[in-house]
C-alpha cells in the first residue's frame, strides 16, 4: 500500500498548538462553553460553530452540545424554525481530524466511538428534525461541515463557499451522511466527488442541488435580518424570504458541472481500476487538462480508501439516511481500528483547505 503524501504542518498550526498547552483549565473550560454559541431571534434560534481558528472542526463537545440544542428546540412551541453558520471564514471544515488522530495513537478507541456516535446522532437529528432548518455556507464546507447542513430544510452558498469529501486523500472514506447525499447526486457526480475530493464553489453546489439557493456573499447580513425576523414554521414562508435574496448563478465554463457526460462514462465504471483506465484513455484521446487533474487526485488518495468509497456510495444509492449512518458508523470505528489498514493520517483541516481545496 503506497504511503499519502502529506505536507509537513504549518509553523502557524504548530504555534497554534503550543498556545494551547499553555492555556488554564478555566480558559479551557470556558473554550468549551463557546465552541457553539446560541442567538435568540423572534421566533427562531442560530446555533453558532465557533472554532474559528480550527475552521470550525466539530469535536464531541461540539456535537453533544448541538445534540442537546436542537432536540430543545424541536419540543419548544414558542422556537418556530432554527439555523446554523460558523464564524469566521469557515461555515464547517469537517471533524476534528488531529483530535480523532490523537485518540487513535492513544488507543482511546471509546472516545473514538463517542466522537462518531455523537456527531452521527445529531445529523440524524438534523435530518429528522421536525422544524426547518437553515444553514449559511459562507465559507468552507467540508466534510462533516457539509453532513451539519445537507441533511437540513434549506442550504444557502455563496461566493466563498467552498465544498468538499476530501477523505480518501487521508486514508479515509466520506462520512457523515455522505453515502446517501453524494450517492443522490445527478449521474456519477458522486462518485467523483466521493473518490477525488475535488472541490466545488457555490454556483456548482446549487446546479447540482447540494445548496437550495445562493446568495453574493455581501447579502448574508441581510437574509439574518430578515430571517431574525420571521414569526414562522412554514417553511414555503421561510423560503420566501431567502429568494427575496437569492441570486441567478451559472458554473463557469471550467466546472465538472459541463462534463456529465465524461465523469458519468468514467465514474459509472463497476471498480477504481476500470475509472481509472477510462480516465486515462480518455486524457489521451481529448486535450481537456480537467483529466489529467482528476487523476493526479486519485493518485494521490490512499487505493483502499478509493475502493471502500466507492462501494458506500454505490450502497447508500439503494439505502435510507439512516441506515447510510449506521454503515458509515461501521465503516468509521474500523477505519480508526487500524485494524485492516493503517492509512489514516494525521492531518489538519488547514492543510486538507490548502493542499487540495
Amino acid at each position: 500500500m503506497q504511503r499519502l503524501k502529506i505536507s509537513n504542518i504549518s509553523r502557524y498550526f504548530n504555534d497554534l498548538r503550543a498556545l494551547s498547552q499553555h492555556r488554564t483549565s478555566s480558559s479551557v473550560t470556558d473554550d468549551l462553553c463557546n465552541q457553539v454559541l446560541v442567538e435568540g431571534k423572534a421566533n427562531s434560534r442560530m446555533a453558532i460553530l465557533n472554532r474559528p481558528s480550527a475552521l470550525n472542526a466539530l469535536n464531541t463537545n461540539m456535537g453533544a452540545k448541538l445534540n442537546k440544542l436542537f432536540k430543545a428546540w424541536e419540543n419548544d412551541p414558542n422556537i418556530g424554525f432554527v439555523s446554523m453558520k460558523g464564524s469566521g471564514r469557515a461555515f464547517c471544515a469537517g471533524g476534528d481530524i488531529v483530535s480523532l488522530y490523537h485518540f487513535m495513537n492513544q488507543g482511546k478507541l471509546e472516545e473514538c466511538k463517542d466522537f462518531f456516535r455523537t456527531l452521527y446522532s445529531f445529523i440524524y437529528l438534523l435530518g429528522t428534525h421536525l422544524k426547518p432548518h437553515v444553514a449559511i455556507l459562507n465559507g468552507v464546507t467540508m466534510g462533516g461541515g457539509a453532513g451539519v447542513s445537507i441533511p437540513g430544510t434549506f442550504r444557502v452558498a455563496c461566493g466563498k463557499t467552498v465544498f468538499a469529501t476530501p477523505e480518501t486523500l487521508i486514508g479515509f472514506h466520506p462520512d457523515a451522511g455522505a453515502s446517501f447525499y453524494l450517492s443522490h447526486l445527478p449521474g456519477h457526480l458522486g462518485e467523483f466527488l466521493a473518490l477525488t475530493g475535488a472541490k466545488l464553489n457555490g454556483a456548482e453546489m446549487m446546479a447540482c442541488g447540494l445548496a437550495t439557493h445562493y446568495s453574493v456573499s455581501e447579502k448574508l447580513p441581510l437574509i439574518e435580518e430578515e430571517l431574525g425576523k420571521l414569526v414562522t414554521d412554514d417553511p414555503s414562508v421561510i423560503e420566501a424570504c431567502l429568494e427575496k435574496y437569492s441570486d441567478l448563478v451559472y458554473p463557469d465554463k471550467n466546472s465538472v458541472i459541463h462534463r456529465i457526460d465524461i465523469v458519468d462514462k468514467c465514474f459509472g465504471l463497476d471498480t477504481v481500476e476500470e475509472i481509472i483506465d477510462s480516465l486515462e484513455s480518455e486524457a489521451s484521446l481529448i486535450n481537456d487538462p480537467w483529466c489529467g487533474s482528476t487523476l493526479r487526485l486519485l493518485k494521490e488518495a490512499s487505493p483502499l480508501s478509493l475502493k471502500v468509497s466507492l462501494r458506500s456510495i454505490r450502497e447508500g444509492r439503494f439505502q435510507t439516511f439512516d441506515e447510510c449512518l449506521v454503515r458509515e458508523y461501521r465503516m468509521s470505528l474500523q477505519g480508526v481500528s487500524r485494524l485492516i489498514s493503517g492509512d489514516f493520517y494525521e492531518v489538519s483541516n488547514f492543510q486538507i483547505l490548502n493542499k487540495h481545496v
